[in-house]
């Protein structure tokens, strides 16, 4: 098996800069330059977006970045000890030990299983004592590679004792009081904070007495508990990230619910607050799954305001529905590409008749021959139908949004009479909204105990989308047809001075927070339009072109601004500009989030302009788009290209002199220090 850490892969004693992303950055360069990993940058984002998530700091000093990533060629652990600590979110103060577990998006379970047994020897202070007086690299390797092996024996008998194998001593003390526990632990990437919670809840448990068996949900598989420890248990500890696997297995157990770093931070306080939530008759409970856990759901969210729970729901539905319309306008595009846009009117009469081994003697003359037709009658339909799903998907995932599994299937129901009323997005969004709460409504029902198991998968879904469909079908499609109706009649309208000004609008959204809400709005509202855009209806494609060319100046335009003046940026945001040329042709904004995030009051309103201008020249020069995504690269779907490139060109260049000028005088005066009076010697 190849060996996870080597020399090369070890920095000892040196100042890696201020932030975790330079610290993360160069340990992604260690990984590359090993032969690990095909690219920096897509290493680098990745793990930066899981630093993002939550913070990798540990107690003691250490930090455990890590990531799954499709850059990664090879499992690898990059190490570094820093000179300069830096603060990765641990409760403790800033690490100098720094561990970067770089995994394959497939990576194997023999691998995971070493990565995490690494990440629980680091809350050994044995082990993290050695790291930090090791001499050489090698030092460094031989300790890490021993502790894998489980060497020395001090870190494998501390680190191999499983939960499940408590002491006797601690079953005894149960009988004094509530002493048996549960708990299960899961990170996003579950890899490492998986384990280190694992490790850190078992041994205050064991010196507190208390019978403690942990279920680590991590990337290497787990092991369920025994139903029968479970039933016999007083409470549940859930040290979660992400959703329990199995949650119903705990139905009606006091549980204790945190982020799994908390567990690394505070066991011995979580532990000890399951122990007084088993004997407390109102303590917080894991819910049986329909009625309870809806209940749950409603006093979970009680706190959020209205407006953050609705962004929340419509941001779930978008999110779901962005891969069916992505894929299914690429796939037009492509079709558009082999067959002309004159594929659109006889595709499904090609489809009809012909086969790869009959090809159409019938077929646009623009397409690239019989087989080109054939293919892209192929490609456009698949997109089609891919765009199909665009508003059930929507409603459906709306649904969920709000009440979990029991809302998908009347969201979608609804969503599909939407699109057949004509109501198009906006009744995706009302069917979605209505299904999703007449489900959640519905599930709150207090229902008999033989009952429970039909309501989410039976009595939930009939109920719930006769009402929402109903509603749409008998009061709400034909109102919000008209409307959608008349809103596409006033967008294929527009032209000129309005077109201009709509163009302003969504290249402002679409740069006001690369990626977040208010650029997804923008993004939803262009690709809702695109199914109705045509050759005798060009506006949509106009808006969709628009959009795009905006989303894609803020990254280029960072990378431009790092090239022109290098002094101005730090050598962490020049690499970041030199991935920002290939995400900004891309056309994915959150390229330049890490420079948004170190100077948010410089580069989103340089941003902003540059988009407001390339949104405007866009539309003013009728450019149009039947791709949703990929930018530069899908310009066979782009109408007007040169002066899409134009358009971005222009925008590109404000961004950046814009960015250049407001780092050269907006600048932040120093306040000056008061006088200190003299001290005078008595």
């Amino acid at each position: 098996m190849t060996q996870l850490i080597t020399p090369q892969l070890v920095s000892l004693d040196q100042n890696l800069g201020d932030s975790p992303a330079d610290v993360i950055r160069f340990l992604a360069g260690k990984v590359a330059a090993a032969g690990r990993a095909s690219e920096v940058e897509g290493l680098f984002a990745d793990a930066f977006a899981r630093e993002q998530k939550t913070a990798t700091g540990v107690p003691g000093g250490i930090a455990i970045p890590h990531c799954r990533s499709v850059a990664v060629t090879e499992p690898a652990l990059a190490m570094a000890r820093l000179s300069q600590k830096v603060d990765f979110g641990a409760k403790d103060g800033p690490a100098d030990i720094i561990f970067f577990i770089a995994a394959p998006e497939g990576a194997d379970q023999e691998h995971l299983k070493l990565l995490s047994k690494l990440a629980r020897s680091l809350i050994k202070k044995d082990f993290t004592a050695a790291l930090r007086a090791a001499a050489t690299e090698q030092d460094i390797v031989d300790l890490v590679e021993g502790a894998l092996a489980d060497k020395p024996a001090a870190h494998a008998a501390e680190s191999a004792a499983p939960a499940a194998e408590a002491p006797a001593s601690a079953r005894a003390a149960s009988s004094t009081g509530p002493k048996r526990v549960v708990a299960v632990t899961a990170c996003p990437t579950g890899i490492a904070h998986t384990y280190m919670a694992a490790d850190s809840l078992v041994a205050a448990a064991k010196e507190m007495g208390v019978d403690l068996q942990v279920e680590t949900q991590g990337s290497g598989g787990f092991t369920a508990l025994d139903p029968a420890v479970i039933a016999a248990a007083d409470a549940v500890i859930f040290a979660v990230d992400v959703d329990v696997r199995g949650k119903e297995r705990f139905a009606g157990k006091p549980v204790i619910n945190a982020p799994v770093k908390r567990g690394i931070d505070e066991p011995a306080k979580m532990v000890q607050e399951a122990i007084a939530a088993a004997s407390d008759p109102h303590a917080h409970r894991v819910p049986h799954f329909g009625a309870e856990e809806n209940a749950e759901h409603a006093s979970e969210a009680a706190s959020e305001h209205l407006g953050t729970k609705v962004k929340k729901v419509l941001l779930t539905g978008v999110s779901y529905m962005i891969p069916f319309v992505a894929g299914g306008g690429l796939l037009i595009a492509l079709g558009f590409l082999l067959g002309s846009y004159e594929i659109a009117g006889v595709a499904d009469k090609i489809l009809g008749a012909n086969t790869l081994v009959n090809l159409p003697t019938d077929y646009p003359v623009h397409a690239w021959g019989p087989l080109g037709a054939y293919l892209g009658a192929v490609l456009f339909k698949i997109g089609a139908l891919s765009l199909g799903f665009l508003v059930p998907a929507l409603a459906g995932y709306i649904g969920y949004g709000i009440a979990d599994r029991p809302g998908i299937a009347p969201g979608f129901v609804s969503g599909a009479v939407a699109g057949y009323m004509g109501a198009g997005f906006l009744g995706g969004l009302v069917g979605g909204l209505l299904a999703g709460v007449t489900a959640h409504w519905i599930g709150t029902f207090s229902v008999p105990r033989w009952l429970r198991g039909l309501m989410p998968v039976v009595i939930i879904p009939l109920v719930a989308s006769i009402v929402a469909s109903g509603a749409m079908f008998l009061f709400l499609g034909g109102p919000i047809a008209a409307i959608s109706k008349g809103l596409s009649a006033w967008l294929s309208g527009m032209t000129g001075t309005s077109a201009i000004v709509l163009g302003i609008i969504l290249g402002l959204m679409m740069c006001f927070d690369l990626g977040g809400p208010v650029n997804k709005v923008a993004y939803s509202f262009a690709v809702a339009g695109l199914g109705a855009g045509s050759l005798a209806n060009p506006a949509p494609l106009q808006i969709m072109a628009a959009v795009m060319a905006a989303g894609m100046v803020p990254p280029l335009a960072m990378a431009l601004a790092t090239t022109l003046n290098k002094k101005g940026f730090s050598l962490a945001e020049r690499e970041n500009g030199k991935a920002a040329w290939l995400l900004g042709a891309s056309f994915i904004s959150e390229g330049a989030i890490p420079f948004a995030a170190a100077d948010p009051l410089r580069v989103i309103p340089a941003s902003m302009v540059g988009g407001a201008v390339t949104g405007a020249l866009s539309m003013a020069f009728g450019v149009t788009s039947q791709a949703p995504h990929g930018g530069i690269f899908v310009f066979f779907a782009i109408g007007n290209v040169f002066m899409f490139i134009a358009s971005i060109a222009v925008g590109v260049v404000v961004t950046a002199l814009v960015l250049l000028a407001l780092k050269r005088w907006a600048v932040r005066k120093p306040v000056e220090a008061e006088p200190v009076p003299a001290v005078v010697a008595a």
